[in-house]
């Protein structure tokens, strides 16, 4: 019988578009999102005010899609900021619209694509607003309302406030229960449980294959609960003596991680006892009790040494409730300008002002052509193009793939149910079974696109245009071919520039580090948060990478090299925490770890094809002999 050869695995564009996430259904997230969106509708419709509802939905939906696990305070950076951006694009787009000719139409949108892009560099919330800040001009430039600029803007903040508050307010399943503690910080105490599990699963990985990947895990924990407690505060400081537990807490889990990492270089295996500890330390986070008594790991080596060393610190810092301000991540004015105008925003923002001016420019064109008949909402082309054009959402192949496909099965469902559905109340329910829907289908880009696809006709039609199931199907695809047209364009300057400037991000933080921690090692507190900046700078720049990687071969080339820069950089900053632990423990480092060092450093300084690295300044060698 012959045995058929193994099929050859996919391209990664195309298994980056069929991979989705996984995990359990947030329930919290889909209550919030079934009373958000279609409820406002139905309010507005029974006010006969069934415009300002359709702006107020569209806000929520935008709204619904930021609204990601995490800490309830801040989900009002996470929703509120992007709100903001929204609704001042709201007005800008209704006065452009009203008051300009295309071609100036189409050099605004210009120019705020080329704003919106070079924001969106500086992180995820940056990116919402800069989406929603042209999704709501070119809604506003575009959308048959009634209303003035200002009223847009305002349903626009009711619609994305309400479910803000839906957010904050509405405890989460099972917040009551015993042993729940304080319901406004579940998402916190999750989060700082969740650090104390990765550290536990590292330990228990040292000195076996995967213990690279339980470290990277460990960073990914540590970076969410980082962002989970820097929330929004009633005061300067902690709020409450919950609040203020829940900092000592993921403060005394970095000398933990700290003692973990330096266990994972050494390689050499660890007793199931290590990992027993911090077991118990996230059990008591999750169920606000005592820690109770800790094993102790056996104290041989020195980050054997530093990890029982931080378990006591750790069991007196739960009861004492006072961790200091560590988790903070501070970005200076000069950080923010130079990832603004740096090479990544600059591509970026070169990209998605290109991409919106243009299909904002076919649209209008296509408009006054009289091509879209009786439909007015030439809009969607530009909008459409807004999401297509963000790389936060995967490769630009396997975008485009997702929404063409995404916008099909939505416009063809949608399509099915028109027909059998009273208007407006059926058409109303639908848009609450699709905020509801939204949480869950955030997790593949095509699925997410289904459900948008559903729920905007659905306000279309309760608006009181007609059914536009072709319409909307024939803009995604123009905008899918300009966004490609436009992502292979060359431009000035070379290209990967969103992966060269993560790298340059994370050398820099690598050699801060690095410096300090042979320069001045006893300042842990300093210490701890330089490992954090780097950690987080490399995770950073491997995200980056690994989305480039899954380009297109055209695109994926100008990237090829990035990951070995990242992966030294990665073994720098593990060698430098074993250095940290060893000089706490002896005050010298070992010819191991000078070595490791130095060829390290070595090995950096030869790249000279990839900026990573190149050109930033290293520590003394003559401190590494010493």
């Amino acid at each position: 019988m012959s045995v058929l050869p193994p099929l050859p695995p996919l391209p990664l564009w195309l298994a980056h578009a069929l991979r989705a996430q996984r995990g359990p259904v947030p329930w919290s997230a889909v209550t919030r999102g079934a009373l958000a969106a279609g409820p406002l509708l139905l309010a507005a419709v029974v006010a006969g005010r069934p415009s300002v509802g359709v702006v107020a939905a569209v806000a929520a939906m935008l709204a619904g899609i930021n609204d990601r696990p995490g800490g309830r305070r801040v989900s009002v950076k996470r929703i509120g900021v992007p709100a903001v951006a929204g609704a001042v694009g709201m007005v800008v787009g209704t006065a452009a619209g009203a008051g300009l000719g295309a071609v100036w139409l189409v050099a605004v949108f210009t120019g705020l694509g080329l704003v919106a892009g070079g924001v969106s560099a500086v992180g995820p919330v940056a990116s919402a607003a800069g989406t929603q800040l042209l999704v709501g001009s070119a809604v506003g430039a575009g959308m048959p309302l009634p209303e003035p600029g200002w009223a847009r803007a305002v349903a626009f903040l009711a619609g994305a406030g309400w479910l803000l508050a839906l957010r904050v307010a509405l405890p989460s399943p099972g917040s009551f229960g015993a042993g729940a503690g304080d319901y406004r910080f579940d998402g916190e105490r999750a989060a700082v449980a969740a650090v104390y599990d990765a550290v536990a699963a590292l330990l228990d990985a040292v000195g076996t294959g995967h213990a690279t990947a339980r470290r990277a895990a460990l960073t990914a924990a540590l970076d969410q609960a980082q962002d989970v407690l820097a929330g929004p505060r009633l005061r300067r400081y902690a709020s409450s003596a919950a609040e203020r537990r829940l900092h000592a807490q993921y403060a005394a889990a970095l000398p933990l991680a700290e003692a973990a990492t330096a266990l994972a270089w050494a390689g050499d295996a660890v007793s199931a006892r290590a990992a027993e500890g911090p077991r118990r330390l996230a059990a008591a986070v999750r169920g606000t009790t005592h820690t109770g008594p800790l094993p102790a790991p056996c104290r041989s080596v020195p980050a054997l040494r530093a990890l029982d060393d931080a378990l006591l610190h750790a069991a007196e810092a739960f009861d004492q409730a006072d961790g200091g301000d560590l988790h903070t991540r501070r970005r200076s004015v000069r950080e923010l300008a130079r990832t603004v105008f740096g090479g990544g925003g600059r591509e970026y923002g070169a990209r998605v002002a290109l991409s919106f001016g243009a299909s904002g420019g076919v649209a209008l064109g296509l408009f006054h052509a009289h091509w879209y008949g009786q439909h007015t909402h030439w809009y969607w082309l530009p909008a459409t193009a807004v999401f297509l054009v963000k790389p936060d959402l995967g490769p630009l192949a396997s975008r485009v793939l997702c929404r063409a496909a995404g916008t099909v099965l939505g416009a063809l469902l949608f399509a099915a149910l028109a027909a059998v559905l009273p208007n407006p109340a059926g058409l109303i329910a639908l848009v609450a079974v699709s905020g509801a829907l939204i949480p869950v289908a955030t997790r593949h880009f095509a699925a997410q696109t289904a459900v948008v696809t559903v729920l905007v006709l659905a306000l279309v039609m309760v608006g009181g245009e007609p059914q536009a199931s072709v319409s909307r199907i024939g803009e995604t695809l123009l905008a899918c071919a300009i966004v490609l047209v436009v992502g292979h364009l060359p431009m000035p300057g070379r290209r990967g520039g969103t992966v060269r400037a993560r790298l340059t991000a994370a050398g820099r933080a690598a050699y801060a580090y690095l410096t300090h921690v042979m320069d001045q090692p006893d300042d842990r507190a300093r210490r701890w948060t330089l490992r954090r900046d780097a950690y987080r700078a490399l995770a950073e720049a491997r995200n980056a990478i690994a989305l480039a990687a899954a380009e297109l071969p055209a695109l994926a080339r100008h990237t090829e090299g990035a990951d070995r820069v990242a992966v030294l950089l990665e073994r720098l900053v593990d060698t430098t925490t074993a250095c940290a632990v060893h000089l706490d423990d002896t005050g010298r480092l070992t010819p191991r770890h000078a070595e490791r060092l130095t060829g390290l450093l070595a090995e950096l300084a030869g790249l000279t094809d990839l900026p990573g690295t190149v050109g930033l300044p290293g520590p003394d060698r003559r401190t590494l002999s010493a």
